[in-house]
């Protein structure tokens, strides 16, 4: 089941073009990898499905509110005198669900703790945010995320930073959220290699300057002759 349709889309900014007549879906549990070279628009695209900048031409059909979408960012700067808990900054992703309620409940508390025990870090809760290493962060960050949603996460270039050692066990814990727990995933990257292990996901979309492709990884692989 499809739960983000885009049909003949085109994005840019006061009437720029940056990405220009674009089709394709995201079904329900996909690991979706979006290559591609520094100005072909990935970024411009995780704004238009997120809703921030809103279509040139086409439209954008999601079977889920954007509230309920979890997103990391490329970068998340928190500054290193304002001693944020991990706790603290994993209920921050429960903001937007939070309506009026001034204070986080049980229920939400509950609920970062469980993103922290799915992520296996849930004995960073009581740390320092900004004392812990690069890998250990961006798992935070991901159970930020994970709280805003069970259904969609996407993210932007999340192994930015990272030692090999942790790009690895943070590409491990993102497959066992979308094999284990049926989270569909949308993953800006640049970590792509002719290793048929760095493509994690099961389909390829890929920006280019004269088109895209978007299919499967084994057909994407197939197209450039990428090793098997």
């Amino acid at each position: 089941m499809a739960i983000l349709k885009v049909n003949q889309l085109s994005l840019g900014y006061e009437n720029q073009v940056v990405i220009n007549n674009i089709s394709f879906e995201v079904n329900n549990k996909d690991f979706v990898l979006v290559i591609g070279s520094n100005g072909v628009g990935k970024s411009t695209l995780i704004k238009g499905i997120l809703g921030i900048i809103k279509p040139i031409s086409g439209e954008i059909s999601r079977d889920l509110n954007s509230k309920n979408i979890g997103y990391m960012p490329q970068e998340t700067k928190v500054d290193k005198n304002f001693p944020a808990s991990v706790m603290e900054i994993v209920l921050s992703g429960l903001i937007n669900k939070m309506g009026r309620r001034p204070f986080y409940n049980k229920e939400d508390k509950d609920k970062a703790r469980e993103a922290l025990r799915i992520l296996k870090i849930e004995n960073l809760e009581k740390k320092i945010f900004s004392e812990l290493s690069g890998g250990q962060r961006q798992k935070v960050l991901l159970a930020r995320s994970l709280c805003a949603t069970t259904n969609l996460l996407i993210l932007d270039e999340p192994s930015n930073n990272l030692d090999q050692e942790s790009k690895v066990d943070f590409y491990c814990t993102l497959k066992h959220l979308n094999e284990g727990h049926g989270i569909t995933i949308i993953m800006i990257t640049h970590d792509i290699s002719r290793d048929r292990d760095a493509f994690i996901g099961n389909k390829v979309l890929e920006l280019r300057s004269d088109g895209y492709f978007y299919g499967s990884t084994d057909e994407y692989m197939e197209e450039l002759g990428y090793d098997s």
